[in-house]
């Protein structure tokens, strides 16, 4: 919220540009993948995500409320995409020995392998759809930027 001591200042014309630009990529780029994992891998976006982020875990597991933080879906959400995932036998889930209460999703050695042949298929889709965009730019002053923006975020919602 703008304080009463600092006016508001508007977008000047090329802060305007690339705002709307972000909001276009934000919807676009999901799409575009998504269209391209599924038609190349038989795989929708929204199972490989979690496959990814599962495969990088200790023990290839992470508790259900964790997956859905990283994967930006409601714990319902996820559980739904993990019962897909379940009956395909890609990810097991089970309690969690921490405290008992909740669940953990633990990529199975198959959805490893589902991963593995998706993965080619991601990354070149990825490439072609946004990094190659970006050749010959400061990827890490851009990671930095965007990781800020991403913890300014998050900070607000607790």
């Amino acid at each position: 919220m703008p304080s009463e001591e600092q006016p508001l200042q508007p977008l000047s014309q090329n802060e305007e540009a690339f705002v709307r630009a972000l909001g276009r990529v934000l919807i676009a780029l999901p799409r575009v993948v998504d269209a391209d994992l599924t038609r190349g891998a038989g795989l929708p976006l929204s199972e490989y995500t979690p496959l990814m982020y599962l495969s990088e875990a200790p023990e290839r597991r992470m508790r259900m409320s964790e997956l859905a933080a990283v994967c930006n879906l409601s714990l319902s959400g996820m559980t739904r995409v993990v019962h897909r995932l379940e009956q395909q036998g890609w990810v097991q889930r089970s309690k969690c020995a921490e405290d008992g209460r909740g669940w953990n999703a633990v990529l199975t050695e198959s959805g490893l392998a589902r991963l593995e042949r998706a993965w080619p298929t991601h990354l070149v889709s990825v490439r072609r759809h946004l990094l190659d965009h970006f050749s010959g730019q400061d990827l890490t002053q851009l990671t930095a930027a965007l990781r800020c923006v991403a913890t300014s975020d998050e900070a607000n919602h607790d």
